[in-house]
């Protein structure tokens, strides 16, 4: 009889769903180029790792930590950038 390890699959969700402290790796941008790239010479590049840090008074903007500096970003925005992390 032959087990296998059952693995869980990596979860996916959006930059906007990190709860304050919790870190995953930046997959993807889709936003239009202008905007990607804008936010590529921040240090949003795939592979990133990309921590969530806290947010305005009102929830938005939430502030990222990403490559030694924090940067703000509107819940608009975080909701286009797809993260990947284990359980």
């Amino acid at each position: 009889m032959q087990m296998g390890v059952n693995k869980r699959p990596r979860r996916r969700r959006t930059l906007a769903e990190l709860r304050r402290g919790e870190q995953a790796v930046l997959e993807r941008l889709d936003l239009p180029e202008d905007t990607a790239r804008r936010l590529m010479e921040l240090g949003f590049l795939p592979g990133q790792m990309v921590a969530a840090a806290g947010s305005a008074p009102g929830g938005d903007p939430r502030v990222f930590r990403v490559d030694g500096s924090e940067v703000a970003l509107r819940k608009e925005t975080a909701r286009h950038l797809q993260v990947r992390f284990s359980d």
